[in-house]
């Protein structure tokens, strides 16, 4: 196909550049002259309203104003002469336990809580920051919560509230006293230990000496497994034992054995995630079924899991014949 070249178009025609197209329908967009092009109006300043806001206040004071201020003023003598008066001196000092401990402070020295207050007698009371001694004996590791006041004239009250002690955890010859959270809070001897009437485990592993102390915590997979050991009694495993044990060692775990000695039940070792403590429940119905019936005769019962253990028979001693 050949394209035709066609013509330019004259200059001034009516769809030239230099005329305007009118399209039928719509107006005419025609440019705006210099007149238009004007800046919008400022608004006027109120010049005299400025200023006379910004006229300054006459001087004096309003009668509620002025009784304001006196209110003031003689508040802040009022707290002067509070904190310098002699009036409001430290005399008297009262450590008390929470309600809920019915037989006062057992496992806390009032002494080393009473040289914790460091407050020197005739000491100003009024403006007395107490939160500083409550921070001071809320670290003595048998405090669980603590609470001062000052009960004006001249007295300082402190209310103490201890850990609630759940069983000893022996390692050697130490017995540390520990609460539900796992902390050991107090070291006893053994007449000590033996007066609390708390059920006792004999922690013989190896790290233990260097890893647990008073203020220091036992792991709370321990914890756990020993709580729920430690509670039980010979009545619920079927068994003529006077009391039960509880043992942790290197080399079977969690232990139970009778008092007097005559059987041992290994419970074995615990985890967070792959052979945790739910299998306890499980073991204690597995161990009473093992001894029924046959008590006398078990040495010693493995509990591998809560559906599988075995026992091991007491040997048979055999009367050795006679020297001649």
């Amino acid at each position: 196909m050949r394209l035709r070249r066609q013509p330019p178009r004259p200059r001034g025609t009516p769809h030239g550049p230099g005329t305007l197209r009118r399209v039928p329908g719509r107006p005419t967009v025609r440019p705006a002259s210099r007149a238009q092009l004007r800046w919008p109006a400022l608004p006027r300043l109120a010049l005299p309203r400025v200023l006379a806001a910004l006229r300054p206040v006459r001087s004096g004071f309003s009668p509620t104003r002025a009784g304001a201020l006196l209110a003031v003023l003689v508040g802040g003598g009022a707290l002067y002469g509070a904190g310098a008066s002699d009036a409001f001196v430290y005399d008297r000092l009262e450590l008390t336990a929470s309600e809920s401990m019915m037989s006062g402070l057992e496992w806390t020295n009032e002494a080393d809580v009473l040289e914790l207050v460091e407050v020197p007698k005739g000491a100003n009371l009024f403006a007395l920051r107490t939160a500083p001694i409550a921070a001071r004996i809320a670290d003595v590791p048998s405090v669980a919560a603590v609470r001062v006041d000052v009960r004006l004239p001249d007295t300082i009250a402190i209310r103490v509230t201890e850990r609630q002690a759940i069983l000893l955890w022996r390692v050697g010859e130490e017995h540390y006293v520990v609460d539900r959270a796992g902390v050991a809070f107090v070291e006893l001897d053994a007449a000590g230990a033996a007066a609390t009437g708390l059920p006792i485990v004999v922690d013989s592993r190896a790290a233990t000496p260097a890893a647990l102390g008073v203020g220091r915590s036992v792991d709370a997979v321990d914890l756990d497994a020993a709580t729920r050991l430690a509670s039980l009694t010979p009545a619920d495993i079927d068994s003529t034992a006077d009391a039960l044990a509880v043992f942790v060692s290197d080399a079977n775990g969690f232990v139970i054995g009778t008092v007097p000695a005559a059987w041992s039940a290994v419970f074995g070792f615990y985890t967070p995630n792959l052979r945790t403590t739910e299998l306890i429940p499980g073991q204690v119905r597995l161990l009473r079924s093992l001894l029924n019936g046959r008590e006398a005769q078990v040495e010693r019962v493995i509990l591998a899991d809560d559906q599988n253990g075995t026992y091991v028979p007491r040997a048979t001693s055999i009367a050795s014949p006679a020297a001649p």
